[in-house]
């Protein structure tokens, strides 16, 4: 079963999988696509009256993308290993870079509670957890600090803002 935190909450999916070399739905749902499909039946898939989103590989590079990627309502980043952090540069490159303003949604095996957090400071607001992670633990885990000392997409204060107000009113 598909465990989705959707703003900090456990909420239902309403995108279907559609595999590449799956019929289209009969009827227009939510629908999330590769992005190999996406480029080859973007007609198709715009006149089935489907809301379409884009599934990325970590691989690709999001700065020679379509602008019309950016009106998909939904965007989905592969995070396949812990190792891997490409997608977060994707998601920070589509948040501010790029402007875009719909869901970014991380799906794979290193969508864990633990880096929940990360993944929402570069812009991610979606995320499909691992199969063996409790929802309660892991949307906790979305507002564990309160503090940051680098700059991010998010709006937590910096330590070093902090710093500078702190002394001057010394």
């Amino acid at each position: 079963m598909t465990i989705l935190l959707l703003d900090g909450r456990v909420a239902a999916d309403e995108y279907l999988e559609l595999a590449d070399d799956a019929p289209l739905p009969a009827s227009p749902v939510a629908v999330t696509v590769s992005l190999q499909r996406w480029q080859h039946e973007a007609n198709a898939l715009a006149a089935s009256g489907s809301k379409v989103a884009v599934r990325l590989a970590n691989t690709v590079d999001i700065t020679t993308l379509p602008d019309s990627l950016l009106a998909c309502p939904m965007i989905e980043l592969l995070f396949p290993a812990f190792a891997d952090g490409r997608a977060y540069s994707q998601a920070r490159l589509l948040r501010e870079r790029l402007g875009y303003h719909g869901q970014i949604r991380a799906r794979g095996s290193a969508v864990v509670a633990d880096q929940l957090q990360g993944m929402a400071r570069v812009g991610i607001d979606a995320f499909v957890l691992r199969e063996d992670q409790n929802p309660e633990t892991a949307a906790r885990a979305l507002h564990g600090f309160d503090l940051a000392y680098q700059g991010a997409c998010d709006t937590l204060p910096r330590v070093r803002q902090l710093r500078r107000s702190t002394s001057a009113t010394r």
